[in-house]
């Protein structure tokens, strides 16, 4: 097949792969392919490449499959590198394509313009692939080979990068099939062993994390089978709907769940690495009676022992046991749902106020809605645990813990599904690392309502620093009029100040059929019972 030049090959790679819009910035070193993209697809002009990144990494998560961002090269590519290890640490599949310059000059070092040395190093670092295009017979070949690798696990971002001549060339490419990738099975005696011990167990757990996220059938039939408790960690939400009298959720370290963990005879562990925040930094005791699933070899007994380390597809493996599986004890399971109540019924009394927030977003949403939280208090408080949600695909947040990334992740997620409503959790100091993506959101008009938590600066380590500290430092922060903001970036503004503001403002604003920002004034809506702080440890405390 030959083409008039790169970028009329590249609408023809993402339509094989099922991509409608791709998400950049325009440069002299990617004009092509922008044109092309805008021509035949969707192309949103973000205002941040690391927005592009992160819309087109939540564009793959809220479809449950791949995104694309398109950016210059130099420090364009540089500007993209945080949420690739956003993207990395998620192992979630992007196409990062970005520009390079021209080839004859390509690590000249002559300082021509947007050029950055080793490039192709930084990339490498910060995705799970990395290429060069090298001529305009092979363009083809290495974007498919990168969106294999990127679907492919434990997968994350693949960046290549395009110098401008072969971009402008015409190309001649033929479609290359990628093997299908070798799902590894188990060894035959630690499957008989973990099937052995599930059926003796008669009070066992099961944790979820990410990668049950494609085992959601297999894993719901096993708790049928079982009466066990599903734990999740924050990646592992709605593998099962969080509506089920099974599902503990995302409070492995509350009291109640380690009292639990103390005395289950069994945990299965299904596709979850244990991050430090949802472990208390590994303090947290699991019981010696592990059985981890996991298509990642490496990360079998990384984080906590496995006595019987299953490496394979969470479906297959889960499938392979389910014969085996025998019914709890009846009082366990009735424990189990007794933890789900109390956990949640602890958690809604301590966030106060904002426990109308809480159950007045869930009344407004419907079932499928993509709920898109940055790093922030109500998110990692209440977003994370407390808010019921249903499917894996609705989950979106940045796993790797780094502010600004929400707005910008549910752009891409609103984008990707019209159909349903999304809502961003985000702090004012959070939203102010990105406030330019505010013009993105009136240029798209997704259905897309912005909660912006407002108590001037960084609430979770102001409290860290309350806690400790004889003085605050760096903290406090100026915020922006955001009826002022909204008004002159043409989006519709509502305020939250009073519990019973929530159910009217929240229902207005789902109900919208285009963008709407939503204040939360938190100094008038009053304190949480008790300071958020960070599960993190400060040495010496």
């Amino acid at each position: 097949m030959r083409y008039d030049n790169g970028g009329d090959l590249l609408v023809a790679v993402l339509r094989e792969l099922g991509i409608d819009t791709v998400f950049g910035i325009v440069s002299v070193h990617n004009l092509p392919l922008v044109e092309a993209v805008d021509r035949e697809l969707r192309f949103v002009p973000v205002r941040h490449e690391a927005t592009a990144v992160n819309a087109a990494d939540a564009y793959g998560r809220a479809r449950g499959g791949i995104g694309c961002a398109l950016t210059s090269t130099g420090t364009g590519a540089g500007n993209a590198a945080g949420s690739l290890i956003e993207a990395l640490s998620a192992g979630t599949a992007v196409l990062h394509v970005t520009g390079q310059v021209e080839s004859r000059y390509l690590g000249g070092g002559r300082g021509y313009i947007h050029e950055t040395k080793d490039q192709l190093g930084m990339l490498t670092a910060v995705s799970a692939y990395a290429a060069t295009v090298p001529s305009a017979a092979d363009a083809g070949r290495i974007l498919r080979r990168a969106a294999h690798a990127a679907r492919t696990a434990p997968g994350g971002p693949a960046s290549v990068e395009w110098p401008i001549d072969l971009q402008y060339a015409a190309q001649t490419d033929a479609a290359v099939a990628h093997a299908a990738p070798v799902v590894p099975t188990p060894e035959p005696e630690q499957l008989a062993a973990a099937a052995a011990l599930l059926a003796s167990a008669r009070r066992p757990l099961i944790w979820a994390g990410g990668g049950a996220a494609a085992a959601r059938t297999a894993l719901a039939e096993l708790l049928a089978a079982t009466g066990a408790g599903l734990l999740t960690s924050n990646s592992g939400r709605g593998a099962v709907p969080e509506d089920h009298p099974q599902v503990i959720g995302n409070f492995a370290t509350t009291p109640p769940v380690r009292a639990l963990l103390a005395d289950a005879d069994l945990l299965l562990t299904v596709g979850t690495h244990f991050r430090s925040n949802e472990t208390a930094d590994y303090a947290l005791q699991l019981p010696s009676a592990h059985v981890q699933i996991d298509l990642d070899a490496a990360a079998l007994g990384r984080v906590y022992p496995a006595r019987h380390p299953l490496h394979g597809d969470a479906a297959d493996v889960l499938a392979a046991l389910l014969p085996h599986a025998a019914p709890a004890e009846p009082a366990w399971t009735d424990r189990i749902t007794a933890v789900r109540g109390q956990v949640r019924a602890a958690l809604h009394d301590a966030i106060g106020p904002q426990a109308a927030l809480c159950d007045a977003l869930r009344a407004a949403l419907p079932r499928a809605a993509v709920v898109a939280r940055d790093v922030t208090i109500p998110s990692s408080s209440w977003g994370n645990r407390l808010l019921e949600l249903y499917d894996p695909r609705d989950n979106v947040f940045p796993r790797g813990g780094g502010i600004g990334q929400g707005l910008g992740m549910g752009i891409g997620a609103a984008l990707a599904r019209p159909e349903a409503p999304t809502v961003v959790l985000a702090g004012d100091g959070g939203l102010a690392v990105h406030l330019g993506e505010l013009l993105t959101l009136a240029q798209e008009r997704p259905r897309l309502t912005l909660l912006v938590f407002n108590d001037g600066g960084y609430g979770v380590l102001r409290n860290m620093q309350d806690a400790h500290r004889e003085r605050r430092s760096g903290v406090d922060l100026t915020t922006p009029d955001f009826a002022r903001l909204a008004g002159a970036c043409g989006l519709p503004y509502l305020r939250i100040a009073a519990e019973e503001h929530a159910a009217p403002v929240l229902a207005q604003a789902v109900g919208s059929d285009g963008p709407v920002l939503v204040e939360v004034d938190l100094a008038a809506l009053g304190p949480m019972k008790n300071p958020f702080t960070p599960p993190v440890k400060i040495p010496g405390q």
